[in-house]
């Protein structure tokens, strides 16, 4: 397929601004190999197929094992993953999905319990922004 629009010369500004919130979530002290599960769990969601490549591309280049990868999509189902990575990742699907039925409670006190005020700042501003950067991505295709 061919890209039908091209953001960055139509909206060069607002791209370049987002792509800098970046460089401050990372200042936030959430671990980048946590960074690149969330960002992948949430462009699987979203059937972003762009996203989805880089962000595994970019987990193994950061040693991230293809086991874990592979397992990620059922990630409620294996032990491969730590308490703290499933509490992201519950976040991250509420935040992802937005079920209105959702009780978002019991998820606050599991990321309280798992990270510190930064880290959960970090984590649910990465979220924002990758079903930002999710969307951007589908529409070009």
């Amino acid at each position: 397929m061919t890209n039908l629009f091209d953001y960055r010369k139509t909206a060069g500004d607002v791209m370049n601004k987002l792509g800098s919130v970046h460089v401050d979530i990372d200042n936030l002290g959430l671990e980048k190999k946590l960074q690149h599960l969330v960002l992948l769990r949430a462009s699987q969601i979203n059937g972003c197929g762009f996203c989805v490549k880089m962000h595994t591309t970019e987990a193994r280049r950061d040693g991230e094992t293809n086991e874990r990868l592979d397992r990620l999509i059922v990630w409620r189902h294996v032990d491969d993953f730590t308490p703290k990575e499933k509490a992201a990742f519950a976040w991250t699907e509420a935040l992802t999905e937005l079920h209105k039925q959702t009780d978002l409670g019991p998820l606050r006190e599991d990321l309280v319990h798992n990270f510190n005020a930064e880290e959960i700042g970090a984590l649910t501003t990465l979220i924002g922004m990758i079903n930002l950067w999710n969307r951007v991505q589908i529409s070009v295709y």
